[in-house]
């Protein structure tokens, strides 16, 4: 099992903080890895992908599981999978399409790890349908501060706690995950411009329930009549009659395409308020204004960025911030005020989507609720940008949502109880089952979880 002392940030690149990273590649070498965290603890880390702080622990460890990566079992049958927490979710489509089965929940990106999976709770597109991972989980195997492996079942308050918990509840060493059947590896897409926010509101409201997956891109610089000017597409996993006969003989072909990575020194100054409102002008009168049924392949579709190694780098040395926050229904209000600040403030955000959230599931601390949430992209130095992320902190909370604790990097922690309502309840069980305060993170001191 290999340490070294390394500098930890997220996927925004901003505060990187000291620890020692540690690699362990079987279940023992993981609990000892545990006994031997120290004084200033450990935390569990997958690929990376948290934007904000949740992976790090300044002075203490961290413990990349993605060295336990073995899938042990696929039932093809009864559409099942039991596989380390190490593995990623890329490598799944790998083993299970060709089976005829996808995963459950996928983020904008398939380089996330099960066991980051759980622990951030992660959402889709596919939210309104299929809920959140966790939703999907039907036991997981549990590493815990004492050194016991537990097996963790859905309905439990273990479980509850550790679905969206940010890995401090203990490692996730296996996890047993419920699949989604398809009958081929394209996707049957529709795609439709929205005039303004309130056109955008209501074609998700009109038409969500007749499509497993929707999200739209969101122009977050356009002013006046167009704010909130959008492109939404929709999608379901094409059958299989309806792919072109060539491709009928090998429908579920799982072919990904990557372009070169992103420079490790970006050019300083490229992502403007005129360059970035550029791309978004031409952006969104490239859409079609309706097409319907275009056949586009699974690395289009959900993670388009994928095909581009590191392209968090185009953010320069400062990184960014990436913002995802979500606000009930009834509260459209709110949102139209939020994104017309965005919109004021001049914010270059080019990768910003909404989608709306169907019920939300068990886990304390877990995300989503039945609402619209918006992501965007920030340059992390932007003027101006911190008192303006603390109103919209506030005018959240004050609307009963909630920020997301998997890409936050700079909440307030007087804000958290009241966008986490079961927060007293996870402190409860976290300090019952780790009172000496073995798994921490630079999220949980920031925010005192």
């Amino acid at each position: 099992m290999s340490a070294d002392t390394v500098s930890v940030t997220g996927w925004g690149r901003t505060a990187p903080t000291a620890a020692r990273l540690v690699r362990p590649r079987t279940y023992e070498e993981a609990a000892a890895a545990v006994r031997a965290c120290g004084a200033r603890g450990g935390i569990p880390r997958g690929l990376g992908r948290a934007y904000g702080d949740a992976a790090q622990n300044a002075g203490g460890a961290v413990l990349d599981m993605t060295g336990l990566d073995r899938v042990h079992a696929v039932d093809a049958a009864g559409g099942t999978v039991l596989c380390d927490a190490g593995v990623s979710l890329h490598r799944l489509m790998e083993v299970l399409l060709p089976l005829g089965w996808f995963v459950p929940v996928t983020p904008g990106t398939r380089y996330v790890t099960v066991g980051g999976a759980i622990g951030a709770d992660i959402h889709g597109k596919n939210h309104h349908v299929s809920g959140s991972f966790a939703r999907h989980v039907l036991a997981l195997e549990l590493l815990t501060a004492d050194g016991e492996v537990r097996t963790v079942l859905p309905g439990t308050p273990l479980f509850d706690a550790t679905a969206g918990g940010m890995g401090l509840t203990g490692v996730i060493l296996t996890a047993t995950v419920r699949l989604q059947p398809v009958e081929t590896s394209l996707m049957s897409v529709d795609t439709e411009r929205a005039r303004d926010l309130d056109d955008l509101l209501a074609r998700l409201t009109a038409g969500d329930h007749r499509h497993r997956y929707s999200v739209a891109w969101i122009d977050l610089l356009a002013r006046g009549a167009a704010t909130g000017r959008a492109v939404l597409t929709r999608g379901d996993h094409a059958p299989l009659d309806a792919l072109p006969a060539r491709r009928r003989t090998r429908p579920l072909e799982f072919r990904t395409a990557r372009l070169p990575a992103a420079p490790a020194r970006f050019p300083e100054g490229l992502l403007t308020r005129t360059t970035v409102g550029l791309f978004n002008t031409v952006w969104y009168h490239k859409a079609p204004r309706a097409e319907t049924g275009r056949l586009r392949p699974i690395p289009a579709f959900f993670h388009p960025l994928d095909g581009v190694p590191d392209w968090n780098r185009v953010y320069g040395r400062g990184g960014f911030v990436q913002y995802q926050f979500v606000v009930g229904h009834g509260r459209e209000e709110a949102l139209r005020r939020i994104v017309r600040r965005i919109a004021e403030h001049r914010c270059p955000s080019f990768l910003a989507v909404l989608k709306r959230f169907g019920e939300g599931d068990a886990g304390w601390l877990s995300f989503p609720v039945p609402g619209w949430t918006l992501a965007l992209d920030i340059p992390a130095n932007l003027p101006g940008l911190g008192p303006l992320l603390d109103g919209l902190d506030e005018e959240v909370a004050e609307a009963g949502g909630r920020v997301y604790l998997a890409k936050d990097s700079r909440l307030r922690p007087e804000l958290l109880a009241a966008m986490y309502p079961r927060l007293d309840e996870f402190r409860a069980l976290r300090a019952e089952l780790d009172p000496r305060g073995v798994f921490v993170s630079d999220l949980s001191r920031r925010l005192a979880l």
